[in-house]
C-alpha cells in the first residue's frame, strides 16, 4: 500500500470517528443547556412571579414561572433559547410594556434542564411546549395567547403553534430563529452529514400551517443563527420580518414595545 493510499485510509478513519461522535452526542450539542442546579439568581425574580411545576403527557415534570395576567389581557407564553433557561424572559414580560397593559406570562424550563426531569429531545421539547400552554389557559381560562420563542425557543413556539391552530391564538413573536435545524448544522459543521440529524426542527415547514400574525427579529449580526435564516423563515411563513443592530442575544426586546401593541388583546 503507498503512502498516499494509507494517508487517505486514516482520514477517512479519523472522519468517520467524527462523524460517529456528532452522532452520538448530538443531542448534547444542541441542548447544551441540560443538566446543572437552578440558577440562584431564580431566587432574585419578581415576588408576582410564581414558581410552579407542570407534568407532561408523557410523565416528565417541568420547573415554571408564572405571572397570571389582569381580567382581559393576555398572556405570553415563552420559550428560550437552548443554552438559556426561562428566568430573563419570566422577568421581561412580568414588566415594562407588557406588565403596563395586564399581560401574565408561563415560562417554563424544558425536560433535562435545571429543575426539569428527563432528557431533552424534539419531540420532548414540543411536548412540554404545548404541557406549558395548557397549564396557562388552565390557570387563566379564555385569556388570548401570544407564543415567544428566542432561538431554538422560536422553533419550539412554531411546532406548538402548528398543533393547536389559532383558536385563542393572539400571534407569533419570534426573536432570532432558524429555518431548520438541519440547515444550522450545515451552516456551522459544513463537513458533516447533516442526515444524520435526530432532531431537524423543519419551522420553514411547520409555519406555513399557522394562521395567525407572525412578527420576526433577527440582529443584523447574528453569529450563531445570521439573519438569512430568520429571513428565510419569515418568507416560508408571509411573516413581518424586522432587522434590527445586534446580536443574537442583545436583540432580546429590542421590539417588545411594537410587539406589545401589534398583540394586545383588543378592549
Amino acid at each position: 500500500m503507498t503512502i498516499a493510499a494509507v494517508l487517505l485510509v486514516v482520514a477517512l478513519a479519523l472522519y468517520g470517528a467524527v462523524v460517529a461522535a456528532f452522532w452520538w452526542f448530538q443531542r448534547g450539542l444542541l441542548y447544551p443547556g441540560q443538566g446543572g442546579p437552578v440558577p440562584a439568581t431564580a431566587a432574585r425574580l419578581p415576588s408576582a412571579l410564581e414558581r410552579l411545576a407542570i407534568d407532561t403527557a408523557d410523565g416528565e415534570r417541568l420547573r415554571a414561572l408564572w405571572l397570571p395576567p389582569a381580567p382581559g389581557a393576555g398572556m405570553v407564553v415563552s420559550f428560550h433559547g437552548n443554552a438559556s433557561l426561562p428566568e430573563w424572559h419570566a422577568e421581561r414580560f412580568a414588566a415594562g410594556p407588557w406588565r403596563a397593559h395586564g399581560w401574565g406570562v408561563m415560562a417554563p424550563a424544558y425536560r433535562g434542564y435545571p429543575g426539569s426531569t428527563g432528557r431533552p429531545s424534539e419531540a420532548g421539547l414540543i411536548a412540554d411546549g404545548l404541557a406549558a400552554l395548557a397549564e396557562a389557559r388552565r390557570r387563566a381560562p379564555g385569556a388570548p395567547v401570544l407564543l415567544h420563542g428566542h432561538s431554538l425557543g422560536a422553533a419550539v413556539a412554531v411546532a406548538v403553534a402548528a398543533r393547536i391552530g389559532a383558536a385563542g391564538v393572539r400571534g407569533l413573536y419570534l426573536e432570532a430563529p432558524f429555518d431548520s435545524m438541519t440547515a444550522m448544522v450545515r451552516h456551522h459543521f459544513r463537513f458533516l452529514p447533516a442526515g444524520l440529524l435526530a432532531d431537524t426542527w423543519r419551522s420553514d415547514r411547520a409555519i406555513g400551517t399557522v394562521a395567525v400574525p407572525i412578527l420576526i427579529v433577527h440582529g443584523e449580526s447574528d453569529p450563531v443563527i445570521p439573519e438569512k435564516y430568520g429571513a428565510r423563515l419569515a418568507r416560508a411563513a408571509g411573516a413581518d420580518f424586522v432587522a434590527v443592530p445586534g446580536d443574537h442575544v442583545s436583540i432580546l426586546g429590542r421590539r417588545d414595545g411594537e410587539a406589545e401593541a401589534r398583540f394586545r388583546p383588543s378592549p
